[in-house]
């Protein structure tokens, strides 16, 4: 009442009282705005709380509604992209802004500023601090009326003091098990792996609790035995070690303190396998069986049976016993690719000498299981002085090279008891003779290398049923209907075979287009299956392929500051089709395709491309040595294994087997790359590029040389005295 009467009275004073209390009102939003503005910006981007300034910006202009989780999310996970780019140091702003245009998730407008995110449909989500005051002080007394609709004087002002106190508004279950999620990753402490095996450790060949436990008599002690919890500590590197020589120069040299082992130079140096020079460890190019060069050896075979056709015919070889795989080295000069393996055993870091010097390889033995791969995929398989008794327990060993490879295919064999006449080498030789005619195998040739002083006898796997219907016994046996050629992961060996493939419209009974033209080619035998992404399988194999191929030009190949000439051993962990190798092609590379057990079974796919892989289970240990690969490349494959695994033992592993300053790659959707880029940060890699958009990122990153100090004992991983 008073302020009533005193407004009537005194004309002049009400007009300055009113001016005066617009003023107040004024500086008053102006603050209030400013304090929201920055309260929802500088909370660091772990703990970014999208309900307070929704809710604010609901009472302020009453144009949307609350936002359901998923909304939260997909805005949460922008919004902490544009901070996060804000905040970190690059020593090249604009060398960096130029290279992510060049991604495949490139946006014509350029991504969203800090100052302005946008909604799918355009319209703007969040105002900036000016704006929101601007659009305050001119709209106050127009939508006054309007928000007492929808919120009443009383309720507003509750509303507004609950979203303005303590810690900001309520949270999100989603909010909660996210930042969640991001502390127990930030939390990470890293340890060395204090294992016998030191910096070769390989978890699943190196239990020494599990080994224990077995007979040898199969190689049992030889094979994969994976330990109850993956390690999560990173392996030391070797005192000395260098990054790696480049390729071809690898494949004659290497760093001997990166493989600083000196047992199979001092055992098999005369035969030209490895020397010690200096400080390298030298490859003179031979071996047991071809002392004067791979090369020579390589032509020697296509020479003995033209038919075998390096590099057009016979595109994909599996070599046992490799050695130091210099057969597999020298192939890539005739467009082979060799998948060589050996068993980690006495005949010391024979396959971490191949994996050093650039050849593929992988540590494996012919024992108790299948080979981890498909039925039907090789073009060849070889053997050179490989001591495996093949002959032995009806055969069991050879009709597992004999599911490997594809009808059509040819098995070499170079060994002792193809031309030598001792009593145990021709006694091996008529086994041998007995069991492949059995087989329905046919013995091409036997020729003699003159220059090396061995012979080669190459053999053919039937194409037909036909020989296998004619036996008077049926031994060795077929194999029943209901086994599958293609099951491998932990399926033991069994002394049958499998019929070959005679439906022109199935795999295997044609053969692959020549190369290169295979690799582009869809197999006809997709004709009437569904693709992996949904469409028929043909359409599938050629979206898929387009897609890698677009992808890699654009944006891995110049885009994310890789140097290629220091890429030579790449692993794809989710293959699925091939796309991603089959865009490599051109270059001086090879890929392993690994299919996770967990996902379709595209594999033979790979294969009939002229490519080639494994099956693998990514919650455990892969077998190779550590220091692998150059570049480890994962499409949507992390988003799957959290689902099942300790992420941070398969970071670890990734640790273990990429290369210092190798490259690793990763494509999955915004939540895993998050939870991906802070372990990686936590390893003290270099993040080299991280994009997201519509809820899918990419992430690139450097190895770095960083181990910690702090040391972890894996118990199963310590051998006792005179074990090793």
């Amino acid at each position: 009442m008073a302020m009533g009467k005193y407004s009537r009275v005194d004309g002049k004073k009400s007009s300055g009282y009113g001016l005066t209390i617009t003023i107040v009102l004024i500086v008053s939003l102006s603050m209030v705005g400013a304090w929201m503005f920055m309260s929802s910006w500088s909370a660091p981007t772990e703990s970014i709380d999208f309900s307070s300034s929704q809710t604010t910006k609901d009472v302020e202009t009453t144009t949307k509604t609350d936002s359901t989780n998923e909304e939260a999310s997909n805005e949460k996970t922008e919004e902490t992209e544009v901070v996060k780019e804000s905040n970190e140091e690059k020593p090249d702003p604009e060398k960096t802004e130029e290279a992510e245009e060049k991604k495949e998730f490139e946006d014509k407008n350029g991504e969203e500023s800090s100052e302005e995110n946008k909604s799918e449909d355009g319209n703007k989500t969040e105002e900036n601090a000016e704006e929101n005051t601007e659009k305050k002080t001119e709209e106050t007394e127009e939508n006054t009326e309007k928000s007492k609709d929808v919120f009443p004087s009383g309720d507003q002002a509750e509303i507004t003091k609950e979203s303005s106190t303590g810690s900001g508004a309520w949270s999100t279950q989603l909010d909660e098990s996210q930042n969640e999620k991001k502390t127990q990753v930030s939390s990470i402490k890293w340890k060395v792996c204090n294992v016998t095996a030191g910096p070769d450790y390989i978890p699943c060949l190196d239990n020494w609790q599990a080994i224990r436990k077995l007979a040898r008599k199969h190689y049992e002690h030889r094979e994969r035995h994976c330990p109850e919890e993956s390690p999560t500590c990173l392996v030391p590197l070797p005192e000395g070690y260098k990054r790696s020589i480049k390729w071809p120069k690898s494949r004659e040299k290497i760093w001997y303190n990166n493989v600083p082992h000196m047992k199979l130079a001092e055992v098999k140096g005369h035969q030209n396998w490895v020397k010690m020079s200096g400080e390298y460890l030298t490859f003179p190019g031979g071996g047991t069986q071809f002392k004067n060069g791979a090369l020579h050896y390589i032509d020697f075979l296509q020479e003995s049976y033209p038919d075998i056709a390096w590099g057009n015919r016979t595109r994909v070889i599996l070599d046992v016993g490799c050695g130091v795989a210099s057969f597999g080295g020298y192939l890539f000069d005739r467009d082979v690719l060799a998948l060589s393996f050996a068993p980690k055993d006495e005949h010391e870091a024979q396959v971490q000498f191949a994996l050093e010097r650039g050849i593929p390889a992988m540590s494996n033995v012919m024992g108790t299981k299948r080979l981890p791969f498909p039925g039907s995929v090789f073009d060849l398989i070889h053997c050179a002085r490989c001591r495996v008794p093949w002959h032995i327990e009806g055969g069991k060993l050879l009709l597992e090279l004999n599911r490997a490879l594809r009808p059509g295919g040819f098995f070499v064999w170079s060994a002792t008891p193809v031309y030598r006449k001792t009593e145990e080498d021709v006694g091996i030789w008529k086994a041998m003779s007995k069991l492949t005619k059995a087989m329905c195998w046919e013995l091409k040739t036997i020729k003699k290398d003159e220059l090396n002083e061995v012979s080669a006898a190459v053999y053919q796997k039937p194409m037909t049923n036909e020989c296998y219907n004619q036996r008077s016994q049926n031994e060795p046996p077929l194999c029943k209907d209901s086994d599958d050629q293609n099951a491998a992961w932990n399926v033991p060996l069994e002394a049958c075979m499998h019929k070959v493939t005679e439906d022109s419209s199935k795999r295997g009974a044609v053969w692959p287009e020549r190369w290169p033209q295979r690799v582009e080619t869809v197999p006809q035998w997709l004709d009437s299956k569904e693709g992996v992404y949904g469409k028929p399988a043909q359409e599938d194999f050629t979206a898929d392929h387009e897609r890698w191929k677009s992808i890699v030009s654009k944006s891995y190949l110049d885009g994310m500051g890789i140097d290629w000439s220091n890429v030579r051993n790449v692993m794809d962990m989710r293959a699925v089709y091939g796309g991603f190798a089959a865009a490599l092609k051109d270059l001086k590379l090879w890929v392993m395709n690994v299919v996770p057990i967990d996902s379709p079974d595209t594999l033979p796919i790979i294969y009939e491309r002229g490519l080639f892989g494994i099956y693998h289970d990514w919650c455990e240990s892969f077998s190779t040595y550590p220091r692998t690969y150059d570049l480890l490349h994962a499409d949507h494959l992390f988003s799957s294994l959290k689902k099942r695994c300790n992420l941070v033992s398969v970071m670890a592993e990734v640790d273990r087997i990429l290369r210092p300053q190798g490259t690793f790659i990763v494509r999955d959707d915004s939540e895993t790359i998050g939870e991906i880029e802070k372990m990686v940060k936590s390893l003290k890699w270099d993040v080299r590029m991280t994009q997201s958009k519509d809820g899918e990122g990419v992430l690139a990153v450097q190895k770095s040389w960083w181990r910690p100090t702090e040391v972890e004992t894996i118990t199963s991983a310590i051998a006792k005295a005179g074990e090793v």
